[in-house]
């Protein structure tokens, strides 16, 4: 599990390419290798990916072809830096929201609007993960934990502090950029059960004959 509160970013210095397979290779601060061993888990702009081999501070990661397909990270070139967070503890303060690392699809930066303190970014979700979307809802973009604005069908806004800008890799995204997408799980289970359960409660409540479903 994680929380959405990313420790710092990683540059990749190392792309090993196979059929259907990519490992890549990060070198992390110094600070975030106490207690690193082969097999933990560290989130790459929020997906969930295994330690396979640590030398000094270079450690490396396999991923497969549906990490590949689903998340931007199959987009990475040398010298890239990702957002990292390690897997959260038992005792962990939970600053951001519950996360599994598990991406669902990719979304397109549509807008970048800045201004002194802060700055905007606007994003299209592909339209089958509309209904997740909520004003003040969570969701989790490249492994940060925020806060959704503005809902406008398939698309919705974040807005974005310096402490994030300087923290995490968002700041660098521009028009066309893809960004991995984790929705919040209990937003997922409330509107999934109330989606699944409706049709029936509303056949059971409504006189016979008042409507047929087809």
């Amino acid at each position: 599990m994680f929380t959405g509160i990313v420790q710092g970013t990683a540059k990749i210095i190392a792309i090993h390419e196979k059929k259907g397979f990519r490992s890549h290779r990060i070198q992390l601060p110094v600070t975030a290798l106490e207690g690193l061993q082969p097999g933990a888990s560290i989130a790459h702009n929020g997906c969930c990916l295994t330690v396979t081999h640590i030398e000094n501070d270079v450690v490396d990661f396999d991923l497969m072809q549906e990490t590949l397909n689903v998340t931007n990270l199959g987009e990475l070139t040398v010298g890239d830096a990702v957002n990292f967070e390690r897997a959260a503890r038992f005792g962990d303060e939970i600053g951001g929201h519950a996360m599994s690392g598990h991406i669902l699809c990719t979304a397109e930066v549509t807008d970048v609007i800045i201004s002194e303190n802060n700055r905007r970014i606007r994003f299209s979700l592909p339209g089958k993960w509309q209904k997740y979307l909520f004003t003040k809802g969570y969701i989790g973009i490249d492994g940060i934990s925020l806060t959704i604005g503005h809902v406008e069908n398939h698309e919705f806004d974040i807005n974005l502090i310096p402490e994030t800008l300087q923290r995490t890799n968002i700041g660098t995204r521009k028009i066309g950029d893809r960004v991995n997408i984790e929705i919040d799980p209990q937003t997922q289970a409330i509107v999934d059960t109330v989606n699944n359960l409706l049709p029936d409660m509303l056949i059971k409540l409504m006189p016979r004959g008042v409507f047929s479903i087809t």
